[in-house]
């Protein structure tokens, strides 16, 4: 079902039912000019593509949006408190809202860092909230948050000036929020908890999938784009050094890698991308690591059925915005309507991202659904299951014509001295018709959105 727009806005995507074919290579050439790409690794193979964009934009009243800015920054804050406790009091634990057992055996929790408090108190730096508008009820329902290293923001703001460029007109006519202003932001939350010294952008390298992203990122807020051998931990402080020898110390870290990644000494000894010795800098407070470390926890799918709890618990307010229905096997009560209705759910691995771990019920083999319900009583921790949510279609311009296909939203949070949430976001699209499965890693494709002012 194609999302409802009103008969203003549905005129605006009636210009696009007749665009100027030169007008699609003009948008196109800008994007090549500026090189701007999204690169996949899979099955060992490094595949670099053009990035696939799509000319519609999703627009959105700003009426609308304001809830959801509300709701996300409710969410975000609680999150952020649930990090701070899980790693030092664990109150949340000991009260029984969160199982001791989804904290100590979630696959990204790392107590070895309990009692470690990063600069101002702030953990969840960047974020990107995932949402879908439900068919049904036209509500927005989150789907995950990911508050380790989120991924996408560069596109929209690329894509908004590929627009400004090719149709002026539209910021003329229409009163467009702006999102121009997130590199400031972005660097005043990392001058907000630098520690003393540059800020950084820490890359694995060219070959990373979202590498134009690093590089762009680096560019508007300023920072010094490195890799992990152009930094060196000396006495506990972190400092880059230039091809001349010179060193200069480094204050806060925006680290695109996963803990995993980040220190050979702490993590994986292979590591190669890593910068050695750097956990030791961030234990003694000389660092500001955004994300922080371990912030893994709070993305397990299993941790994320409790957010809204958290939202009550830690902030004494009502969930601005809601869960998709999720059941936990863990509880038997959940267990038991997941296995009698394993056909029409979703299940979900609750360690996978980025669309990895999901499966369909109505889609599962009778021999496969077997062995999936073995495994959740095997492991009920392991898993998490939610009903289907409809979510709408946008219309989308593919193959020389406009068709509907599957769209999320990913909403971009900032946290600093305050909690901000860019006026738009990047929407994400399923490049197959019926396919519910929009994430960038599965070869999804991207469009602008717009908050628009009635």
């Amino acid at each position: 079902m194609i999302e409802p727009v009103s008969l203003e806005l549905q005129k605006f995507y009636d210009i696009f039912e007749s665009v100027d074919q030169s007008k699609v290579s003009e948008f196109k050439e800008f994007l090549e000019t500026n090189a701007v790409n999204f690169n996949l690794f899979k099955d060992g193979t490094f595949i670099e593509r053009s990035f696939p964009f799509d000319m519609i934009p999703r627009i959105i009243p700003k009426s609308e949006f304001d809830e959801l800015e509300a709701g996300i920054i409710q969410r975000v804050k609680a999150l952020n408190a649930f990090l701070n406790d899980i790693y030092n009091d664990q109150k949340i634990v000991k009260d029984g809202v969160v199982p001791r057992e989804y904290v100590d055996s979630a696959k990204a929790f790392l107590p070895e860092f309990m009692g470690i408090n990063p600069p101002k108190g702030v953990r969840t730096h960047i974020s990107g909230i995932d949402l879908v508008k439900d068919a049904v009820s036209g509500k927005w329902v989150i789907l995950e948050d990911n508050l380790r290293v989120p991924s996408g923001v560069s596109y929209p703001l690329t894509i908004r000036r590929a627009f400004r460029h090719t149709y002026p007109e539209f910021f003329e006519s229409m009163k467009i929020s702006k999102i121009k202003h997130y590199g400031d932001e972005l660097k005043a939350a990392m001058d907000y908890v630098n520690t003393g010294g540059l800020n950084v952008v820490l890359t694995p390298g060219r070959y990373n999938s979202a590498f134009y992203e690093h590089s762009y990122l680096a560019k508007i807020t300023g920072a010094t784009l490195a890799s992990g051998d152009d930094l060196v931990v000396i006495d506990d402080e972190v400092f880059l050094c230039s091809y001349d020898g010179e060193r200069q110390r480094v204050g806060a870290i925006y680290r695109r890698l996963d803990d995993d990644f980040l220190d050979p000494e702490a993590f994986e000894p292979d590591s190669l991308i890593g910068v050695k010795g750097i956990t030791k800098a961030y234990r003694a407070g000389n660092i500001a690591i955004m994300n922080s470390i371990g912030n893994g926890v709070a993305d397990d799918k299993g941790i994320y059925y409790f957010v809204p709890q958290m939202v009550k618990y830690y902030l004494d307010e009502e969930p601005i915005l809601s869960n998709a229905p999720t059941y936990l096997p863990y509880y038997e009560k959940d267990r038991e309507y997941v296995l009698a209705n394993i056909d029409k759910l979703v299940i979900k691995d609750v360690a996978e991202a980025g669309g990895y771990g999901v499966l369909f019920g109505n889609r599962l083999t009778p021999q496969k659904r077997s062995e999936i319900i073995e495994m959740i009583l095997a492991e009920p921790r392991r898993w998490i299951a939610q009903e289907v949510i409809e979510f709408y279609d946008l219309p989308c311009m593919m193959e020389g014509g406009i068709v509907p296909r599957k769209a999320d939203l990913r909403a971009y949070v900032i946290y600093g001295e305050k909690v901000s949430v860019s006026m738009g976001g990047l929407t994400r699209y399923a490049m197959e018709e019926g396919n519910y499965l929009v994430n960038s890693s599965q070869g999804g494709g991207f469009k602008d959105t717009w908050v628009v002012e009635l």
